[in-house]
């Protein structure tokens, strides 16, 4: 029986670039049990993408780019007896009591279940997902409560990035970080100043504890921006009213880790504007909250 001890955030896939695989073979064992290859990240991490490249979501007429806002995703992190996974699961309403049910069944645990978007069509939801013990028995029993979705698994086919339609160094001067391309979306990992841990275990950023900014370009220099704030107690509300102030939405506040220190919380945003002001209003945001330097 694995025993369950970690969650984290849905993360985009950008938040983090892959190391060198210059140990990948030690996850080959990972990669098959799971059915899905990943890439070795900075912290020792072993991350996964899932794409929900199956699905066709869109919020106000905005057709929703896998890697913008469904982009799914494990994270391993030691490969031995005492291994832990971390992640966040896109499903729709039917796969989320059966794929909870397989996880229970593997002794895996789920520590959040909730929404990202608002008015999405149809409608999304992001489960997390924590287990505690030897790294192929976790892939194994993730990948039992996969089969339970469409989640497509196997290697995905290389394709070209497309261009990102926005003042990328514009954005990036705003945000003070540099932003990567991701299927056609730029986006954002913005790492907190203090380390997070979870049953007394460092979370890495690539494990999500960094802030997800993403914007998908809509031409005109506009864009779709969603995403979410890693925050502490006292940040929420003064990010909150920051976020409100300069015309962004707030479309959910909730936990993502049971076991956490500090106790973070996660607030995820959505707006459609011109993107270097909404970068502005985003700035605003990240001036409430201590961040790592640079």
């Amino acid at each position: 029986m694995i025993k369950s001890t970690l969650s984290s955030m849905a993360v985009m896939a950008s938040l983090v670039m892959p190391q060198a695989a210059s140990a990948q073979s030690q996850w080959d064992k990972v990669a098959a049990a799971l059915g899905k290859p990943g890439a070795e990240m900075p912290g020792q991490v072993y991350r996964v993408g899932l794409p929900r490249t199956d699905l066709k979501v869109s919020v106000d007429g905005v057709e929703i780019k896998p890697t913008f806002a469904l982009g799914g995703w494990l994270a391993f992190k030691g490969t031995g007896a005492d291994a832990m996974v971390m992640g966040d699961l896109v499903l729709t309403e039917s796969e989320i009591n059966p794929v909870m049910t397989k996880l229970f069944a593997s002794g895996m645990s789920v520590t959040a279940v909730h929404n990202h978007l608002l008015r999405a069509q149809p409608a999304t939801f992001y489960m997390h997902v924590a287990g505690h013990g030897e790294a192929e028995k976790l892939a194994a029993a993730l990948h039992g409560a996969l089969a339970e979705t469409k989640v497509p698994l196997g290697a995905a086919p290389a394709a070209a990035q497309p261009a990102i339609d926005l003042d990328t160094a514009k954005l990036n001067e705003v945000l003070g970080a540099k932003g990567n391309p991701n299927g056609g979306v730029l986006g954002y990992g913005i790492p907190r100043a203090e380390p997070v841990t979870d049953h007394g275990m460092t979370v890495p950023p690539a494990m999500g504890t960094a802030i997800a900014i993403n914007f998908e370009p809509l031409g005109g220099g506009r864009a779709a921006i969603t995403g979410d704030f890693v925050l502490l107690a006292d940040e929420v509300n003064p990010v909150l009213a920051a976020l409100r102030q300069h015309g962004i939405e707030v479309t959910a506040v909730h936990n993502h880790m049971l076991d956490d220190q500090p106790r973070t919380f996660y607030a995820h945003f959505w707006a459609v504007d011109d993107a270097v002001k909404l970068a502005g209003g985003l700035r605003a945001a990240l001036d409430k909250l201590k961040l790592a330097k640079s």
